[in-house]
């Protein structure tokens, strides 16, 4: 690897202890212990990439989607084959009655029952019967050892988080950002890591809007003391959750202006960059999918199987000019004509390569 402050080669015998045996000072990472992909001067670049140069600030979420080397997803799979006892209770009657013929017959019958005998124990030891398995997904490196690199290797080590990177822990004080005067719309979003990028970024006082964070279970609680003349854009995964929540906002609340700003199924499902994870959540009916959110056969199916993508995982740039986008969208819409959701089908191709060979997700069996 090559050592961040003086740029030498180095081999794994002369970077004992993540020490640069050239200039003799201190790195974070070293992809021989903390695994592919993960160098401090990777980790840079990928964040002067993420911030715009400086422009924006990141959450560690953002960072760890941004900085995967590979993540794989797959869907459930029934089980297959005969139960055991199923088997032995065909079998074994079988067997009984065919070895009886073999002392009632003689010559070539004889035979013939006694080697069908044989078979039919046969097949009953050695056929197999595979269970039902859950659908999946993993994501390398995994969420918590990406954070304690970043929050404990890396702070460590240069005392700081990398320029640009706030904490978006649950129990960490997050950026509160400037206070709206007088909002013209409300941005609900429901994942916690762009909430903080949102406010950290003050964008949702540039964009004159009042930020509510909740779960979609609580969504509509939340708009409750919202004044009901403000249009609501709403920021959701690509999830089974997040595509009904409009249509049931819409419908919980009439005559309001409630614009789906989320991720559309279809922008991940045939995209193979995209980060694919499976939810533990038990699955939600297709056809409920289809008719109540709209979505297409395929994409209700995709769901239906547990698949769904997250927000954060959004490249910085594109989810900024997409939450103006759809703000600015909000405020000229009507609430007889709500609008589809739009942009993110035109994700430039902005998430760093990994090293190594490409990532690798599966949105089906076989990111």
């Amino acid at each position: 690897m090559i050592c961040p402050h003086c740029a030498a080669q180095l081999a794994a015998k002369e970077r004992t202890g993540q020490i640069c045996s050239r200039c003799d000072r201190r790195f974070a990472l070293d992809p021989k212990t903390h695994g592919r992909g993960m160098t401090d001067l990777r980790i840079r670049r990928i964040v002067a990439r993420a911030t715009d140069d400086g422009r924006l600030k990141v959450t560690v979420t953002q960072l760890w989607y941004l900085a995967r080397v590979s993540d794989f997803a797959w869907g459930p799979r029934p089980a297959y084959g005969v139960r055991a006892v199923v088997r032995w209770l065909v079998a074994l009657p079988v067997a009984a009655l065919l070895f009886l013929c073999v002392g009632l017959v003689d010559g070539v019958w004889a035979a013939l029952s006694g080697t069908a005998a044989v078979a039919a124990l046969g097949v009953a030891t050695f056929m197999s019967r595979t269970p039902a398995r859950p659908g999946g997904s993993t994501v390398t490196p995994d969420e918590n050892v990406f954070r304690g690199l970043v929050r404990g290797r890396w702070t460590t080590v240069y005392k700081q988080l990398p320029p640009g990177v706030v904490d978006d822990d649950p129990h960490v004080r997050a950026p509160r950002g400037s206070v709206v005067g007088r909002p013209e719309a409300v941005v609900l979003c429901t994942d916690h890591a762009v909430a903080v990028f949102l406010r950290a970024n003050d964008i949702p006082a540039r964009l004159k809007a009042l930020l509510v964070e909740a779960e979609p279970a609580t969504a509509h609680d939340a708009l409750v003391d919202v004044p009901g003349r403000l249009p609501v854009v709403v920021l959701h995964d690509a999830s089974a959750l997040g595509a009904l929540l409009a249509p049931l906002l819409r419908l919980a609340h009439p005559g309001r202006v409630v614009v789906d700003g989320g991720l559309p199924v279809a922008a991940v499902r045939l995209r193979k960059d995209a980060v694919r994870r499976v939810s533990p959540l038990p699955p939600i009916d297709a056809g409920k999918l289809r008719s109540v959110a709209g979505l297409s056969e395929k994409d209700a199916t995709w769901l239906a199987e547990g698949f769904w993508s997250p927000l954060a995982a959004v490249p910085p740039r594109r989810l900024e000019a997409v939450v103006t986008a759809a703000v600015n969208r909000a405020r000229v819409a009507r609430p007889a004509a709500p609008r589809a959701t739009d942009g993110f089908l035109t994700w430039p191709a902005e998430t760093p390569k990994p090293v190594g060979d490409a990532s690798r997700t599966k949105g089906t069996p076989a990111a």
